[in-house]
């Protein structure tokens, strides 16, 4: 992920997330996905199947803020971001998760929150999964 040309964070394997926060989200919601992601048997085993979790293969994540994940199409030709939390709040949030998962031996990189970042993935398989805690909405 790059930002004015500038590498500002990489990994090998891993995950990528694409993280939007919604103004009602609270510190449950932040417990629930820091105990989620890394827990999530979403890595092949040595019998191709999704049976293993980013600690047992030693995966990493990039965390990419992500606001217009929130936006709202239902009415109009345009998004609403109304639901998106505030930046300065939104960006309490996730550093947050980043400093949790850093410090239960996670490598954790991120991007700059509310820049132009160019991200690239090679997605190793057709998976993507949605996340939302379950008090949410």
């Amino acid at each position: 992920m790059s930002v004015d040309g500038r590498v500002v964070g990489q990994i090998g394997s891993g995950l990528l997330i694409l993280l939007g926060v919604h103004q009602a989200d609270k510190q449950d919601d932040l417990d629930w996905m820091f105990e989620k992601v890394p827990s999530l048997r979403i890595f092949e085993d040595d019998q191709g199947k999704m049976n293993r979790s980013l600690i047992e293969v030693g995966g990493e994540l990039l965390v990419v803020s992500q606001f217009t994940l929130l936006g709202d199409t239902r009415k109009g030709r345009r998004p609403s971001f109304c639901d998106a939390m505030a930046p300065e709040s939104a960006t309490r949030i996730i550093d947050q998760l980043v400093v949790r998962w850093r410090a239960s031996g996670l490598r954790v990189e991120t991007g700059v929150f509310g820049a132009m970042m160019d991200v690239s993935l090679v997605n190793a398989g057709p998976v993507t999964i949605l996340l939302d805690s379950p008090s949410s909405r």
